[in-house]
């Protein structure tokens, strides 16, 4: 602190200090991101802390930086309400959908504002957080609820007599996913509890989204595949369902106070969300927006 420097600032002076719009700084002391304390209903910042938190922030490549903004991309697995949802609400943001540990590696890496997880962890049997808290223990993140969804064995309707559980596989051709993705983890975890081992069957080059794998069976390449129920139901596939599992948005704190992701946020709560949702099927949203695991 210089010698003249205030013992408290102002969220203009906090503002001016961080090159932000006063608008974010309130967001920031909203958030519990900055230290601050609130006297006879007036926000103040602590100077000597404020400094300490930026080069707490500076400090290591581990953390996040006060002036390295994140690139506007979201990543992590694909799903199809959440595409849509980023089209429709007109919020800006690119996506890179390659799998959910494609996806956390590379927002720990702070190559994105966002990512879309569905990861099970084998010792605690929790969904996203235990990955999320090996990864991200020293970043500024938060993750959010976005839903539940059914996944099983997608197939076509001629073969549902003779394809009715994950032992009926075994015979047939099988669209996989690639290894880093929570949709293979999660058929490699059921298909060893059934007593099945997945390298053993006959399986088509692996594919890269839902909608691929899916695609794979629709057109014939596949007799099967891992997929969700609402692409099932888009391609008018039959389906055997398996598990209801958690989809997740990890998010950057300070970018989701920014426009993109509050755009986003805010389409999360409108009735056209709620409604397409419904019309996917497959889906469960209650949770959407929830704070599930704060850093």
């Amino acid at each position: 602190m210089t010698e003249n420097a205030p013992e408290y600032l102002t969220v203009k002076e906090l503002a001016e200090l961080l090159r932000l719009k006063e608008r974010k700084v309130y967001d920031l002391a909203a958030s519990g991101a900055v230290p601050c304390v609130k006297v006879t209903g007036k926000l103040l910042f602590p100077e000597k802390d404020i400094r300490a938190w930026m080069a707490a922030g500076q400090s290591d490549g581990g953390s996040d930086t006060i002036g390295a903004a994140r690139p506007n991309v979201f990543l992590g697995s694909h799903d199809p309400l959440l595409d849509w949802a980023l089209r429709q609400s007109r919020c800006g943001m690119a996506s890179l959908f390659d799998s959910s540990l494609d996806g956390l590696t590379r927002f720990a890496a702070r190559e994105g504002a966002a990512a879309g997880l569905h990861l099970l962890d084998a010792e605690t049997e929790q969904w996203n957080v235990p990955h999320v808290q090996k990864h991200c223990a020293n970043q500024n993140v938060v993750l959010l609820g976005f839903a539940t969804r059914m996944r099983g064995i997608v197939i076509r309707p001629e073969d549902q007599s003779q394809i009715q559980s994950l032992t009926d596989l075994p015979q047939r051709r099988f669209a996989p996913r690639q290894p880093e993705s929570g949709t293979a983890s999660i058929f490699a975890r059921l298909c060893r509890d059934t007593g099945i081992d997945p390298a053993g069957l006959t399986q088509t080059p692996a594919q890269r989204s839902e909608t691929d794998a899916v695609s794979m069976v629709q057109h014939g390449a596949a007799d099967a595949t891992f997929g969700l129920a609402s692409l099932a139901k888009a391609h008018g596939l039959a389906f055997i369902p398996l598990i209801e599992e958690r989809f997740d948005i990890l998010v950057d704190r300070r970018a989701w106070f920014d426009d993109p992701l509050q755009k986003l946020a805010e389409f999360m709560r409108t009735d056209e969300f709620a409604d397409y949702a419904h019309r996917l099927g497959g889906y469960n949203i209650s949770a959407a927006g929830k704070t599930r695991w704060n850093a």
